[in-house]
């Protein structure tokens, strides 16, 4: 099975988008003696990046990709290309791969000290500051046309916003939010506990992957993928990925086996434990308030959660977005829960395209436009 076009982890290949949007030229960005938030300094730090188009000459067309789970370069190519809402012909996109993807530094290919179990617990802020001295240091880029982020780049985005209120002029959120709250929260345990219960697991220090493991969390994160009506209407018939007349055991067979295939279970926990860590109002100067976070934001914002996602609920969102000063909410009108935030089906994707490309066309402080 092919993983659905909005989803990519680093050994698995897009579907849709590729054969849309030209291929990103592949770099990779090395960070000496980078500190993370928790104090353990990595020697090197690596960051995979992809850019599409060209930097103009005043390095002010740039617009920022952050990936979201175990996603690779190739995550937003539902956003990029003619007729969509990033068009690479006019703009610079950068598309960056989180820490522990098993691409950008992971548990998986670090040297000892830091292999496997040891890598340090890594932060959506660890991401972002390690973002922003790639764009200063490597591309010398100063300001951002916008930030936008799916899921786990929605939590990038939006602390983007907040750690670097002025680096940018907009933010787009979609399925996401600043704070994973204490539901998400059990989810996730639930997640990381479908591995680490697998015996040869091994505490982190398999010989090979537990992939009895693997594949429990694969199910456990299918059961809270899509909506409950997404199954109800049986939904997966609509995939063009899948054979036609698939029954229901399937689909979710082929979830199970092909869904993480190929990824590394320390990789998937350190990303899982970002996730779950994840709070705005961690951020050096607001003392573990979300509210006076969120109020800081100083840019315009479009929040736009899918209208029936269970990873972040969309009145999770809602709680958040009366915070922010100039905030569009905007829900995704959608029966396929988390992934509508990435394009899962052409009415999603259609939708997100319509309102990003409109958001990106309003006039900035400056007077420029972003798309």
């Amino acid at each position: 099975m092919r993983p659905p076009a909005w989803f990519c982890v680093a050994t698995l290949v897009l579907s849709v988008g590729a054969a849309r949007a030209a291929d990103p030229s592949q770099h990779v960005y090395t960070i000496p003696r980078f500190v993370t938030e928790s104090g353990t300094v990595l020697p090197d730090a690596h960051i995979v990046y992809g850019t599409y188009g060209t930097l103009d000459a005043a390095h002010d067309n740039a617009i920022l990709l952050p990936s979201h789970y175990m996603a690779d370069l190739h995550g937003y190519e539902w956003l990029i290309g003619p007729g969509h809402a990033l068009d690479p012909s006019k703009l610079f996109l950068i598309t960056t791969e989180m820490f522990g993807n098993g691409r950008s530094s992971s548990p998986s290919n670090t040297p000892e000290p830091f292999h496997g179990p040891r890598f340090p617990a890594i932060t959506i802020r660890d991401n972002v500051n390690a973002v922003h001295q790639l764009l200063l240091d490597q591309l010398r880029i100063h300001h951002l046309r916008a930030v936008i982020g799916f899921s786990m780049g929605a939590q990038q985005a939006l602390q983007w916003a907040v750690s670097y209120p002025h680096f940018m002029d907009r933010i787009v959120a979609t399925s996401g939010t600043a704070k994973t709250y204490g539901h998400g929260i059990v989810r996730l345990e639930g997640q990381i506990a479908a591995i680490t219960t697998d015996p040869a697991f091994e505490n982190g220090n398999y010989a090979a992957e537990p992939v009895a493991g693997i594949r429990a969390t694969s199910l456990v994160w299918l059961g809270w993928l899509y909506s409950q009506e997404w199954w109800r209407r049986e939904l997966w018939r609509t995939d063009p990925d899948l054979p036609k007349g698939i029954t229901f055991r399937a689909v979710v067979a082929r979830y199970t086996k092909d869904f993480f295939a190929g990824a590394d279970a320390n990789d998937l926990i350190l990303q899982m434990r970002a996730w779950e860590s994840n709070d705005v109002g961690a951020t050096p100067g607001f003392h573990g308030d979300v509210a006076a976070a969120l109020r800081s934001i100083a840019v315009p914002v479009l929040y736009m959660p899918s209208a029936t996602d269970l990873y972040f609920p969309v009145e999770d969102a809602r709680f958040e977005a009366k915070f922010i000063a100039r905030c569009t909410f905007k829900p995704i009108p959608s029966l396929w829960g988390h992934p509508a935030g990435a394009g899962a089906s052409p009415a999603d994707e259609r939708f997100l395209n319509q309102t990003i490309g409109a958001f990106l066309a309003q006039p900035a402080p400056d007077g420029k436009r972003s798309g």
